[in-house]
């Protein structure tokens, strides 16, 4: 299965890319794909740096898929401090354990037990990695993402409705 994920996103992107080439914008591509123009762009634009004039790196965190997984299982878990663990500086101040379970009770209180995940998506984003998870839980979906810096502690953890 895990083949058949990373064959459909190599797809897409070149579907993006030939978009991309034909004229199309990134508002258009976006609609497409059910997403901003923003989104789009972070997910498969190949911007240039405006020091260099050179395309920016879209190197991506090795095992960044799994970390993000291990990030959200800890979460599942309800293992808020192991969650913690690999947060940036930043992270941590801003995100502190308590703050972590209160928005982990909304989450349930609103779709109910966590019971799986989706395949990991994971893209570069500027300077980090970015992995977006869909959480499926008993009432309803989660899209968990999970941002890692380049030495790779944890830079953002967000949890939306699907």
């Amino acid at each position: 299965m895990h083949r058949q994920v990373l064959e459909a996103q190599e797809s897409l992107r070149a579907a993006v890319d030939r978009a991309r080439a034909e004229g199309h914008t990134w508002q258009e591509i976006g609609e497409v794909l059910g997403t901003t123009r923003q989104a789009a762009f972070q997910r498969f634009g190949r911007p240039v740096d405006p020091r260099t004039g050179e395309a920016m790196a879209a190197a991506t965190l090795p095992g960044a898929g799994e970390r993000a997984l291990d990030v959200l299982t800890h979460l599942a878990a309800a293992r808020f401090d192991r969650v913690r663990a690999d947060f940036d500086d930043v992270l941590l101040r801003e995100l502190d354990t308590e703050a972590l379970a209160s928005v982990w009770a909304v989450v349930v209180g609103s779709v109910g037990a966590f019971e799986r995940f989706g395949a990991p998506v994971v893209h570069a984003a500027g300077d980090l990695t970015v992995v977006d998870v869909l959480m499926h839980f008993e009432a309803g979906q989660a899209a968990a993402q999970v941002s890692f810096r380049a030495e790779g502690t944890v830079a953002g953890l967000f949890l939306r409705p699907a």
